[in-house]
Formats: structure tokens, sequence, C-alpha cells
């Protein structure tokens, strides 16, 4: 993904004729025509001006100190179809704060060409010294004839040297010359001829040449002496070097070509940082070089627009060998980093103390893609407690992303929550986290994602979508306060579930689970999510998370204000995480937001239980008694509150005595609940078999969601009922 910090690296001289050549996004060089009230206007060619609007700059107009004539740079921010130009602020406003300077031409061949710089080059130059390793490597696209200013000026100033070896030599001969016509007595045979003096003066261009070549067959062996003895800079230090030369070690963990450089972000033992390597504008330096590669890299850091980055000089791909010296050294740190040492949970209950071990693998797989810079993607249900579940492990893992990548966006760009209609991860589900993640690794470089799944995905209807995460490698986590089918945990690589190891979790939560997860993964947010498993239940709320939450200063009617709030905006836009709305409503907001969507909850809610409520048949099936609504005629299909939850406020307002049925039957499928435990599957086998040609199945066993052919309606409906009574 290109980002700011390096879209702005690249100016172009702009020779075209008409505004509509001009391509938005990039960055020219201007002059300034002149001022209006509203902002600047800028030349971009002859006959072509632009208007940075004042809203586009950073100070006031006033205090702008450009003076027509100045030359500026500018983006175009947009062409208007009469040829108006919009342009834009750019932060960088001399030649030297660019990497390079292209001409865009649209009508000659000089397009694509770079600007000859304008500027003097007379006069004494300073020569940076930076530490040549002994292998260079050159970038792709370099040449052998572009060299380098320091390149350059070295050179001259060994010509210069040479010039002033040459006029010694010329000094030494006639000073020899000279001696010999003095008026003193000579002897004859003492006396230099010409032919000696030419002798010596080879004799000594002889020694010299054979001592330059003795320095020069010096120069591998101190080469690699000084190569030994460069130290190599860990990622988390290079703070305290901004402006020096380091050396650094790792994984190649994205790859990202910008209009300017090619970004490398590199992973060590201790942190991660982007790399820079710039050939030309948007050419890729280094194509040799994918993700996974274990690499060295010599350069300079540096802090552009506040994040530090290191300009690469120098990149070179280890061999086998030296690859697994540092990729072991990575894993052995990473082991270290990304096992939590224990779980302390937020209050004593005994499902969750029964998963701890699970709980900490969950942890060390979190942990773990962070540092592995791996995309992390959170499933979970569009319900209040599936929200409170995914809006939890989101508060501990952000934090861990920001420390860990340099770049403003990584929170988004690492981390994803895209909650389920439903607790099945179906093929739909699948598919489409399959497709992203292929394109995302073949567009931009990225790594496969570690997929969780909180409260969905424990159950044999998913196992075709695990299976198709499972067939490209990416690693599945799940979570699950209700009991998990015996076939998903041979399908996932960690399954955090109280009854896999012998607990009855009927008061157990999805959201007080993936809390105590949330902790694991980083005690810091211990205060932040203590409320959340309280706010997770409708009811039946242990006691020890309401006096949680109440310690943490959140009240009866306060959780219960935030529950309803979750409800009500999980419903809207489902497909979409609302991260920024939801951590509000859970975390930063005042009370003011959440009594607001509160009230709507409750008053759309009221609305259509009384209607319900007045046209619910109350039945007698054998030693049963339920209550049946037709939600087609006395319900709103496409509003809220969705079928499930009207399903669950009828069934707590009707439900009599040990053995009562809810039942609110749609067009194609029905929503049960019952006051004990009921066999979903089992009353969906017995149903079938009463019913063969209503096409019974059992679609959501979380959901209590039962679908059937629309033409067989009455059957399913007398089928399930007959079915649910045998299971009592």
């Amino acid at each position: 993904m290109d980002w700011i910090t390096h879209e702005e690296d690249v100016w172009f001289e702009f020779r075209g004729n008409s505004p509509h050549q001009l391509v938005p996004g990039r960055f020219y060089k201007g002059t300034v025509d002149g001022y209006a009230d509203f902002g600047v206007f800028v030349d971009l060619a002859a006959n072509v001006t632009g208007l940075l609007h004042r809203s586009e700059l950073d100070r006031r107009l006033e205090t702008l100190d450009w003076e027509p004539g100045d030359d500026v740079f500018v983006q175009v921010k947009n062409v208007r179809d009469n040829g108006n130009v919009d342009l834009a602020w750019s932060i960088r406003e001399t030649e030297s704060e660019f990497r390079g300077a292209r001409i865009h031409d649209p009508d000659g061949d000089a397009d694509g060409q770079p600007v000859e710089s304008e500027r003097d080059d007379s006069g004494p130059k300073p020569i940076k010294k930076r530490p040549q390793s002994g292998n260079r490597t050159r970038p792709a696209g370099a040449t052998s004839e572009s060299k380098t200013a320091t390149e350059s000026e070295a050179s001259e100033a060994d010509a210069s040297e040479a010039a002033e070896a040459e006029t010694s030599e010329t000094a030494d001969v006639e000073a020899a010359t000279d001696d010999s016509t003095t008026d003193e007595p000579v002897d004859e045979d003492s006396t230099p001829t010409a032919a000696d003096v030419v002798g010596t003066v080879a004799a000594t261009e002889t020694a010299e040449q054979e001592a330059a070549t003795e320095a020069a067959e010096a120069e591998p062996e101190e080469a690699e002496a000084a190569e030994v003895e460069r130290e190599r800079t860990v990622l988390e230090d290079i703070d305290d070097h901004v402006g020096e030369d380091v050396r650094v070690e790792g994984e190649i963990v994205s790859v990202r070509q910008t209009g300017g450089p090619t970004v490398f972000e590199l992973r060590d033992e201790t942190a991660v940082a982007d790399c820079a390597a710039f050939v030309e504008a948007g050419v890729r330096a280094y194509p040799e070089v994918d993700v996974g590669d274990f690499v060295r890299i010599d350069g300079e850091v540096e802090r552009r627009r506040g994040e530090l980055q290191i300009e690469t000089e120098d990149l070179h791909v280890f061999d086998a060998n030296e690859a697994e010296t540092v990729q072991q050294r990575l894993a052995d740190a990473l082991s270290d980093e990304a096992r939590p040492d224990a779980v302390a949970p937020l209050a004593s209950h005994e499902p969750v103390a029964a998963v701890g071990k699970s709980l900490l693998d969950a942890a060390e797989a979190i942990r773990r893609a962070v540092l592995e810079s791996r995309p992390i993607v959170v499933r979970h249900t569009a319900t209040a407690d599936g929200y409170v579940a995914g809006a939890a492990v989101e508060r501990a893992v952000l934090p861990l992303i920001r420390s860990e990548h340099p770049r403003d966006d990584a929170e988004y760009h690492y981390f994803t929550r895209r909650p389920l209609e439903e607790a099945v991860y179906g093929m739909d589900a699948a598919t489409n986290d399959v497709s992203r993640m292929l394109e995302d690794r073949d567009r931009h470089d990225e790594k496969l994602p570690l997929v969780l799944l909180l409260g969905a995905g424990s159950t044999s209807e998913s196992l075709d979508g695990l299976g198709l995460l499972g067939v490209y490698g990416a690693e599945r986590v799940v979570v699950d306060a209700a009991p998990a089918d015996e076939e998903v945990a041979g399908e996932v690589d960690v399954l955090v579930n109280p009854a896999r190891e012998g607990s009855d979790a009927n008061d157990l939560s999805v959201g007080a689970l993936a809390s105590t997860l949330a902790v694991a993964v980083n005690e810091d947010v211990r205060d932040d999510v203590s409320h959340l498993p309280a706010v997770s239940y409708w009811e039946h709320c242990p006691e020890q998370y309401l006096d949680l939450a109440a310690d943490h200063g959140f009240d009866a009617d306060r959780v219960r204000e935030l529950r309803e709030a979750v409800a009500l905006e999980a419903y809207y836009q489902s497909y979409q995480d609302k991260r920024e709305l939801i951590a509000d409503l859970l975390f930063d907001a005042d009370e003011g937001l959440a009594g607001h969507v509160s009230e709507q909850f409750r008053i759309k809610l009221e609305d259509e239980v009384e209607t319900a409520q007045a046209n619910i048949e109350f039945r007698d099936v054998e030693d049963i008694s339920a209550a049946v609504l037709d939600a087609d005629a006395y319900s709103h299909r496409f509003d809220f509150p969705p079928t499930s939850l009207l399903a669950d406020e009828l069934h707590r307002r009707n439900r009599e005595g040990d053995k009562f049925v809810t039942v609110v039957l749609g067009t194609d499928e029905l929503y049960v609940r019952s006051t004990g435990h009921l066999n979903l599957r089992a009353v969906v086998e017995a149903a079938a078999e009463k019913a063969p040609a209503a096409g019974l199945a059992a679609a959501g066993i979380r959901e209590g969601r039962i679908e059937f052919l629309t033409g067989a309606r009455d059957e399913a409906l007398e089928a399930v009922l007959a079915a649910a009574a045998d299971q009592f």
C-alpha cells in the first residue's frame, strides 16, 4: 500500500499546455503568480494556473512568506471539467527535501526523464564519509556511469591529488637539473646526469607503485576486518542513531512500492522498521528480494514526518547458512516474548479456570502474529455478546501493533474485525477471507493472516469454511463458550472451549471468555476490559462480573445501557466492524452516547414486542407448552430487532415452567428457544423423520435456527414442535 510519507518523494516539471494533462496526486514545481483573499495562484506552465486555497494551507494565508515569482512545490489535488486546477499544500518546499525530479511532458520525448539540477555546484563540496562494506550491492537499475555525488567528489579529489603529485615530480627534476649548474666544484663522477635524474624519478615512481599495489592488496583484508568489526544495531535502538549509519539484520515482512522508493519492512528480534531503497521514482529496488528473505541492510537512520526509517545503502540477502542463524535468533526471541507467563482471570470463574492452558496457547498465537507482522482477522457474531468479545481482543491487540510497527495506519493494516450474522463460519465467509488474503499476498506481499473466531466456528457446520483456510495454511484459533463439536478440534490450530475440558459453561458468555483472553494477550488493558463480561450477559450474569464492573464505575444501569446500545449498533451495517463507534460506546465516550442509543433500542424493541405479544399463539403439545409467533405476519422483517433477538425477548417474557418452548416462524426458517436443554440436532433429525418432504436442516445450532422448504411451512412447524416434546 502506498502511503503519504513516500508519495511526496518526487516532484514533476510540467511541460504540457492543458490543465487536463496534469496527474492528480503528483507534486509539481510551480511559480507564485499572485494572492487573493481566498488563496494563492500558482503557475504550473505558461498557460496553466492552479489555486492553492487557504483551507489547504498549514498556516494562515497572511503569514505565508511567498512572493510573486518564487518557485514553490504543490500537489495537484483535482482538475475540474472547466479546467480549474485545485492545488494542495506540500510539506516539502525545497528540492533537497525530495528524492528526485521527473519531467512531465505529455506530448514530448522527455516525459519521465530526470530533471537536471540547476543548483550551483561551484565551490568546495563536503564529502560525507560512509563505512563501505566489502561486497557492496548496487541497487537494480543503477549502472557504473551513474555515480553518486560522493563518488564524483572522491574522483575529483583523486584527480587533484594526481595533479599535485605530477607537479611535485616535475619540480624535483627541475631542482636536480638546477643543482648540476651551480658554480661550486663538482665531482664529475658524482654529478647526476639527466639519465640519472630520470632513473631516480623512475625508481621513486616504481617504489610508490609497489607501495600502492601492496596497499591495494591489503585493502580487501582491511575491508574484511572492518566488515567483521562493524556491529549490528537492533531495531528497537535505532531511535538513538538518527543521522548515523547502522547495520541491521532480520526478516523482510513486507515490500511496498511507492511513487518514490521501494519500502522494505524489516523485523528483527526486537522491533520492526521501514527501510527505504531508491533507484528512481516508482522503480522497484532490489527486485530479487522477497517477503520472508533474511537480509543484512546498511544505511542511515532518518526521521521523515516524525517516523523513523533507514535509508538503505546496501542490502545483502543471506545464504541458507547465514539465514538459519538469523532465523533461529528471531524464533528464540519470538517464543520468549510471545508466550505469556500465566493467565490471571478477571474474576474467579470455574469454566475460565478450566481453559487456562488453551487460553495461553491462543494468547501466544495472537502475540506471535503481531511480532511476525502477520495480519489478524477476527470473526465474531453480530450480537452484543459477539461485539463485546471482538472489542475486548481489539483493545488488547492494537497497542501491541502500534508499538511494533512504525506506520500510522498499522493498526488498520494488521487488525481487522469482520462480524458474522450467525455463529457458523460457512463457505461464504471463508471465501471472502481467503480471497482477501490471497489478494493481499499477491499484490502487497503480505503474510497469510491469523483468523480468530470468537463464539463462531466451533460446530461441524463450519468445517468446510475452516478447511478452506487450512488449505492455504492460514492459522485458525477458535474461542467459544458453548460446547464445540469433536471434529472442529482436529481442524483448527487452537481451540479454547470449556466443555472440552469437562467444565459446565452454561453461565459463561463469549464476552467473558474473550475478555480474559484479552488480558492474557496484554495485561495493560485489564482495567479497560473489566466491565465487559457484565455487558455481555442479557441475564443470569454471575455476581462476580457485576461486582467487577461496579468496582470500575459501571453500575447495573450503565451496564444495561452499554449492552443495549451495542446490540442496536450491531444490527445496523452488520458486516462492518464500526471500530471507532464501538470503542466510543464501550471505552471512551461519556454516558450520553450510550444513553442516547440505548433509548432508541428500547423504543424499537418495545414497539415490536407489543405487536408480537398480541399475536402469539400459545399451544400445548403433549406435556410441553409452546408460544408460536408468525414473524412474517406480525413483525417487520427488515428492521430492528432481528428475528433472533425478538425470539430471545419473547421467550424471556412468556416462559413458564421447565418445559416451555418459544418458536418464531419465518418464511423458510424458524428460531427455537427452550427453558431446559434441548439438543437441536436431535430435534431436527426427529422432525425430518416426521416431515421428510419439509427439507428440515439445522442451519445454526448456536442461534437455534432451523431451515425448511417454504412450501412445507406448516408441516415443518408441527414436526419441530412434536420432536421438541419428545426431547424433554
